[in-house]
């Protein structure tokens, strides 16, 4: 018999209650409810399934060996967080009774993270033009950021060698949410509006304007997901695109630096600041000692007033995917920056707090 899925009780999970609600949507149609016997193990301390799992109904007990650590009962505050979620699993999970779980596959969770935090644009942090458009130099503009600063001087001429020009009328789209991503831009003039579409707002909610100089895109190449806004043209532009592989190659990689565990270690013991990009309950639920915490939803408005332009940063989440598109995004920004490979679980045990 198949249970039906109560929406309103998978709203309250965290962080699942973080999607957006077109998400959210497309994520209630891949799960199903289990049962699981009294006596029966849910999970056993150090699987490394990687699964999001909630107890919808009953009670589990959480083991380490035979010791009961803590009782999770459903409709509690505790029952809003996944299961003893680290990978592998820190404590066993025994079902007290016969329950219900769901089972949330944590890849595709992460994906849909990534595409909703990486979508929030600033328009106080760019400027808004009703005049004229600026007649900035573009190409001077990109190359004095910091972000080129870090590339070899052979991958910046490869780069302009492989930028192909394209031309936009005013309203026409450049890029529609929900598409492939397949290419980064750089405007050479004219100007661009951000809009983002949700099931409350089909129309688009305005969320910045960008002008010559200014590059959009790279979100959705650097996370490997689908686009998270539309970019319409308020006027006519000039535009150079850049394909995916070649931004992946030339641009994306050199500004990235991915660290292994022992090697984040090395850099935080010489005055490296671990960095959490992952929700407010994430970072609660499981996070590494002495770590700061800014969602990366947040990060655009806040890398500047938070953060220290002489520190070094090394970002972690739960795989990566949103740790890379924050690090691009300070490295732009002019704030140091690593990744750590492999996210959160790759991290030994005594290094992090936990809260089942």
């Amino acid at each position: 018999m198949t249970i039906e899925i109560d929406s309103k009780l998978i709203l309250s999970f965290s962080p699942i209650n973080s999607l957006n609600p077109e998400n959210v949507q497309e994520l209630l149609k891949k799960i199903k409810v289990d049962t699981v016997q009294s006596g029966h193990y849910i999970f056993k301390k150090g699987d490394t399934d990687k699964t999001h799992i909630y107890l919808i109904d009953g009670e589990v007990d959480l083991l380490d060996e035979k010791n009961i650590i803590k009782t999770v009962t459903s409709g509690e505050s505790g029952s809003k967080l996944p299961l003893a979620h680290a990978f592998p699993r820190p404590l066993s999970a025994r079902a007290k009774m016969q329950v219900e779980i769901i089972r949330v596959n944590s890849d595709m969770l992460d994906i849909m993270l990534t595409w909703d935090q990486t979508g929030s644009y600033s328009v106080e942090a760019l400027d808004e033009h009703s005049g004229s458009d600026d007649e900035t130099d573009w190409m001077t503009r990109i190359l004095h950021t910091r972000a080129f600063h870090r590339i070899p001087p052979a991958n910046i001429q490869a780069l302009f060698m492989r930028m192909e020009p394209v031309q936009f009328k005013a309203g026409e789209m450049v890029i529609k949410q929900g598409d492939e991503g397949k290419y980064f831009f750089i405007i050479k003039d004219g100007r661009c509006m951000v809009t983002r579409t949700s099931g409350q707002n089909s129309t688009g909610i305005k969320l910045a304007t960008l002008k010559a100089g200014d590059s959009f895109g790279e979100e959705a190449l650097i996370s490997d997901t689908t686009r998270n806004a539309n970019v319409i043209m308020l006027t006519n532009g000039n535009l150079v695109r850049l394909k995916k592989e070649d931004f992946n190659s030339l641009l994306n990689e050199p500004l990235l630096d991915w660290v292994d565990y022992n090697k984040a270690n090395e850099l935080v013991s010489k005055g490296a600041i671990w960095l959490d990009v992952r929700t407010q309950s994430e970072h609660k639920t499981n996070h590494i000692k002495g770590s700061i915490h800014i969602p990366l939803i947040l990060l655009r408005m806040k890398a500047n007033v938070e953060l220290d332009e002489d520190k070094q940063y090394v970002i972690y989440c739960d795989t990566g995917r949103r740790s890379s598109a924050a690090s691009f995004l300070l490295n732009e920004r002019k704030i140091n920056s690593f990744v750590l490979e492999g996210g959160i679980d790759s991290v030994d045990e005594d290094a992090t707090e936990i809260n089942c």
